[in-house]
């Protein structure tokens, strides 16, 4: 049974077709993107609905039932050699929110395990299912054995690290109930789950949420408060895990989605599967990757050196790194990517509409890394030899980190390396950075939501005051009453002047940043006088709107009542940059193509600044054509409108939807005239005159297949272009006769003059050196038997003309070395050349080269007879020179 056909049997049953009556809302895949501060990427299936079971949001249905894109990376290294893990999954869950619980949670997954396949079930024998329980839970186990007729000696009981569940966090947990396949004799020994999990492979956890959790670590540190009023259901199936065993193959990875990736990659490679246990492993982790990457490009994450970006960066990485270990040097991903679209596709129709833009990113992505392989391998040669010339042997761990975090080089290929040059590397110190900079980034990203603060602290209030409702679309000041105030951190009273303070309201005008819009600013006045400034306002928890500030005056207190007011000024600034970016996206799309989807945004006071995908830069007259479409559509005046409607009805309309952004079943349309329409939960202007102008500034790369558009709105514009007016003038000025519109040229021809002289100056210089070959020449000292000559030769002499006094100098003895160093624009140029004497010597050019330009701060190369390098830092000449001509001695 192919693997989408396990997917639509699940969904069809719980949708409608189990004998139960137990019918399940459909709840499409959320994005991998996790809308948590806690995570980067969805890990799990109940992920989703997490809301929903902690009491943040009531759930707007009973049942449901999903197949959840999830990655996790914890155990990546793990990936591949195992027959378990895999960074990408499928997991396929049933929920119940307060309605059916263990009976119908049990009788659910027996009869869709063992319902025959011609009757849409899954066919598993019964006889070869076991089940395990939770220690103290005999009402499971008597389920198991009495209503579906399983024998007690098949009925397994574990303790709270194996079947107990909760989410890390105090909430809801409860026991579990684990199902379980026996493939056979050959795969293990006998004696059920508890004696051997590779023979009785999990096919199937029930979780029964009916307890509360207090705080605590670990799997067992915690201890369990009671019962929950309401009971719930969140149970998993694993796709692969599924698809392997009704397959018939050894692992997860040899399933007909994965494998037709690792095919790909045999084929690439030549290497044959099944033959060795090395290239096995990496043919493993290549499938993979490449389709982890494809699902992640997917939906809306792009290669990059933090968060979920960095996720994919490395495993676009690992996956050409286990390429080029395999002997494959040439460019894959393209491939690779196809080959996972097309494993994928007829699960996620949507990669194939997106396919172009998929490659553009894995095509840009891999490009950069070959480079960044280039320039890896130089600073690595810098640092080794470095460390032999200091009579060291181990390279440092900031070292190491340095290669990783900011070139990109994967830590592997610093081991392998490393090992080559018989040194040795300090993994610990290596991981202890690792580690920090993870610490750091999660911090970060938990505080710009949260503050700093616990979330359960923003729990409590919103608990027992409710969610804040927003009305910023409408009002620009509101009365409410403050339901809440925070003083680092923690829940207070009161607070008073100078105190930095978080304010919940019941009502607020003040829009939270999210979208890409930056939140809105303002006061929150008491009827006592007491005034809070508000720079920041943020939603750690679903509903709940947090104003952060500073009381100014006066004392405020929980209960008050106040008046809260935006800063108008600000609010409309954004707003002029919120629909600005709406048109110019549509202005690219229009002209680029529907690839040129937005994939990042940020709205702020008269700027905005718009990320999407393109495999190179964008011409000057493209961003002409959208700048002048958009300018032109100001003049129309066109009605900006916001509507509420279903996801449905939004598409039928053509509504854009984001990457990354979460949308529920009633959706807020954003529309620009009839021309552009987005899902949007922004704040915008009334007409598009009211921008006034929109120029753009910039474009510019942020990233592997993303560009960068900056541009500014309104005033800010205005005052932009009457800058640039002024400039103008003033060159006008400065080149005499000229008119506004023959700059250019003129510029250019003086720059063309100078150029002319400085080569004039150039060919002075090396004339000059060249006169001086006789001299050079008398400089020269025997190192070793090799008539030597290393000189630093006047500034501005080019690598061409360096080249001709080098080979002129070589041919002056019979066993001869040349190195000369002339640095241009500060930059130091190095040459070295060798005669056949002195090869038949032992002597290499390009070594030589080497050793000088690592010094030098640079790298480079050639033949055996002559190579060229060079540098960064001038100041070094004289020590490169030294370093020479001390291996040619022998030193």
């Amino acid at each position: 049974m192919e693997s989408a056909e396990i997917r639509s049997r699940w969904l069809r049953f719980f949708e409608s077709e189990n004998r139960q009556g137990l019918k399940h809302t459909v709840v499409p895949s959320a994005s991998l993107i996790a809308d948590d501060p806690n995570l980067l990427l969805v890990n799990a299936g109940m992920v989703p609905f997490k809301p929903f079971f902690l009491g943040e949001v009531t759930a707007p249905y009973k049942r449901a039932t999903s197949v959840q894109k999830c990655v996790r990376t914890l155990d990546i290294d793990e990936v591949g050699k195992t027959t378990r893990h895999a960074s990408f999954f499928q997991m396929c869950g049933n929920f119940s929110f307060g309605d059916y619980f263990k009976e119908g949670a049990i009788a659910l997954a027996w009869e869709l395990l063992t319902r025959p396949i011609n009757d849409g079930g899954y066919g598993f024998p019964e006889e070869r299912l076991w089940v395990t329980v939770y220690l103290d839970d005999d009402e499971a186990a008597d389920i198991w054995h009495k209503k579906i007729g399983i024998p007690r000696e098949r009925i397994q009981r574990r303790d709270m690290a194996d079947n107990f569940w909760s989410m890390g966090v105090p909430g809801p947990c409860g026991p579990c109930s684990e199902i379980y396949y026996d493939r056979g004799p050959e795969y293990g020994i006998e004696g059920g789950p508890i004696a051997d999990e590779n023979r009785y492979m999990e096919v199937w956890n029930l979780v029964f949420m009916q307890n509360e959790r207090g705080a605590g670590g670990g799997k067992d540190g915690y201890p369990i408060l009671g019962e929950l009023p309401a009971k719930s259901i969140d149970t998993g199936l694993g796709l692969e895990r599924t698809a392997a065993l009704l397959q018939g193959v050894e692992n997860i990875y040899e399933i007909d989605t994965t494998m037709q990736i690792l095919t790909k990659a045999s084929a690439l490679s030549g290497v044959k599967y099944g033959k060795d246990q090395g290239t096995d492993v990496a043919l493993r982790v290549v499938a993979d990757h490449a389709r982890t990457s494809a699902m992640l490009i997917g939906d809306g994450v792009t290669p990059g050196n933090e968060g979920r970006g960095y996720v994919l960066r490395r495993m676009m990485r690992r996956t050409i790194r286990n390429m080029r270990l395999m002997g494959v040097n040439d460019p894959i991903m393209s491939e690779l990517t196809v080959a996972a679209i097309g494993a994928m596709g007829p699960q996620y129709p949507e990669l194939i509409t997106d396919k172009k833009r998929i490659l553009a990113v894995s095509v840009a992505e891999e490009e950069s890394f070959l480079q960044t392989l280039k320039a890896g391998t130089q600073i690595f040669d810098m640092a080794s030899t470095q460390l032999k010339a200091s009579k060291k042997s181990v390279l440092p761990g900031d070292e190491v980190f340095k290669l990783h975090d900011t070139y990109g080089f994967p830590f592997d290929l610093t081991l392998e390396m490393a090992r080559e040059e018989g040194l040795e590397v300090d993994e610990d110190g290596f991981r202890r950075l690792m580690n920090e900079q993870r610490d750091r980034a999660k911090a970060d990203a938990k505080a710009k939501k949260s503050g700093h603060t616990d979330l359960s602290e923003y729990k409590k209030i919103a608990d027992s005051k409710g969610a804040s409702t927003f009305v910023g679309y409408t009002h620009n000041e509101t009365e409410s009453t403050i339901n809440g105030i925070l003083v680092d951190g923690i829940s207070v009273a009161s607070a008073k002047a100078g105190d930095d303070v978080e304010i919940v309201l019941d009502r607020t005008p003040f829009y939270a940043e999210g979208g890409g819009q930056l939140a809105d600013g303002g006061r929150i006045t008491l009827a006592s006088g007491a005034v809070v400034e508000i720079e920041d306002v943020q939603t750690p928890v679903n509903g709940l709107s947090v104003h952060r500030g500073r009381v100014i005056s006066g004392e405020v207190t929980t209960g008050s009542k106040s008046l809260a007011a935006i800063d108008l000024e600000r609010r409309y600034a954004i707003s002029r940059a919120h629909t600005a970016t709406h048109m110019v996206h549509k202005a690219f799309r229009e002209i680029l193509g529907e690839t040129a989807t937005q994939a990042g945004s940020e709205n702020s006071p008269g700027r905005f600044r718009f990320d999407f995908p393109s495999t190179g830069a964008v011409p000057d007259s493209v961003l002409n054509e959208v700048e002048s479409r958009v300018n032109t559509l100001l003049l129309d005046n066109l009605a900006v409108t916001a509507e509420t409607m279903t996801q449905d009805a939004a598409k039928k309309i053509g509504a854009m939807a984001l990457f990354g952004e979460k949308y529920g079943d009633q959706v807020r349309v954003v529309s620009v005239g009839d021309w552009a329409r987005e899902l949007c939960g922004g704040t915008h202007v009334e007409r598009s005159g009211q921008l006034g102008v929109v120029k753009l500034l910039s474009e510019s790369s942020v990233g592997a297949g993303v560009r960068r558009v900056e541009a500014l709105v309104g005033v800010d514009a205005y005052k932009f272009l009457a800058r640039e007016h002024i400039l103008l003038n003033s060159l006008t000025e400065i080149i005499k006769g000229a008119r506004t519109e023959e700059l250019p040229e003129r510029i250019s021809d003086l720059l063309a003059k100078i150029k002319d002289i400085e080569k004039e100056l150039a060919g002075v210089r090396s004339a000059q050196a060249m006169g001086q070959i006789g001299a050079l020449a008398d400089t020269a000292q025997v190192l070793n038997g090799t008539t030597t000559v290393a000189a630093i030769l006047p500034d501005g002499i080019t690598g061409d003309d360096l080249r001709k006094i080098a080979l002129d100098l070589k041919a002056r003895a019979p066993q001869s070395a040349v190195a000369l160093i002339s640095s241009n624009e500060g930059k130091p140029v190095l040459v070295v050349a060798v005669s056949d004497a002195a090869k038949a010597a032992g002597l290499k050019a390009g070594a030589l080269v080497k050793i000088g330009s690592t010094i030098l701060g640079g790298g480079g190369g050639g033949k055996d007879d002559f190579a060229q390098g060079g540098g960064t830092d001038s100041s070094k000449s004289q020590a490169a020179l030294s370093a020479i001509t001390d291996s040619i001695s022998g030193k």
